[in-house]
């Protein structure tokens, strides 16, 4: 894989876990994430589910509320550690590992991810689509919440770069580049489409994208 991809993949590692104690800070901050947060009740989350790119938990209580189980999944002890403090639950189970290279051990009804997608480097996003397709159980879907095209507006966006980035600063003023890809609902339910998924993605609360997809029938 390039190496200014994996050296921008460290360092977005690296920030996570530097910002693990400011990441609750948005869903303070800003309602309009309050109120996405709510939107869980309506989502189709229902069997043994798998949450990709956890952080502190924030949406893996209202997952547990649903679901048979949970397994989340993060990079970071330091977001793990906040989340296995969040959620005390018997049906929930935290992994660490890095999931660019990690493979589920067995298939899941749903495969939930939020605010991840984005931060997936767009080379890698077929082969990212099928270790999801790989994950599902038969009629399993893939749900996803992040930030859409205006959220660009709230970011120091990195121009002319050969993978889409932005700069995040921590409290101390120390910049760190992390991969982030502000995805239009219509041209992300395209490049679904092209990969064999069928996927319903829309703008919610003029900020955000939810989506839910279903993987190609036929393995081919």
């Amino acid at each position: 894989m390039d190496s200014d991809e994996d050296a921008l993949l460290t360092e977005q590692i690296a920030y996570y876990r530097a910002h693990a104690g400011g990441y609750d800070r948005p869903y303070a901050e800003r309602e309009e994430l309050r109120e996405l947060l709510a939107t869980a009740d309506d989502l189709p989350i229902v069997g043994d589910v798998l949450e990709l790119a956890c952080g502190t938990g924030q949406w893996t209580g209202a997952l547990a509320a649903r679901a048979r189980s949970v397994t989340a999944v993060d990079v970071s002890d330091e977001t793990l550690g906040i989340a296995r403090a969040r959620v005390v639950s018997p049906n929930v189970q935290f992994i660490q590992a890095d999931l660019f290279t990690w493979r589920p051990p067995r298939r899941h009804d749903t495969v939930f991810f939020a605010f991840w997608l984005s931060h997936i480097p767009p080379s890698r996003l077929p082969d990212f689509w099928n270790t999801i397709a790989a994950a599902l159980a038969p009629h399993g879907k893939a749900i996803f919440v992040d930030d859409g095209p205006a959220e660009a507006a709230r970011e120091e966006v990195l121009v002319q770069q050969p993978i889409p980035a932005v700069q995040r600063r921590l409290d101390d003023g120390s910049p760190y580049r992390v991969v982030k890809v502000f995805h239009d609902a219509g041209e992300l339910t395209d490049k679904l489409a092209a990969l064999g998924w069928s996927a319903d993605v829309r703008t919610v609360g003029g900020s955000f994208i939810v989506g839910t997809a279903e993987p190609p029938t036929d393995p081919g």
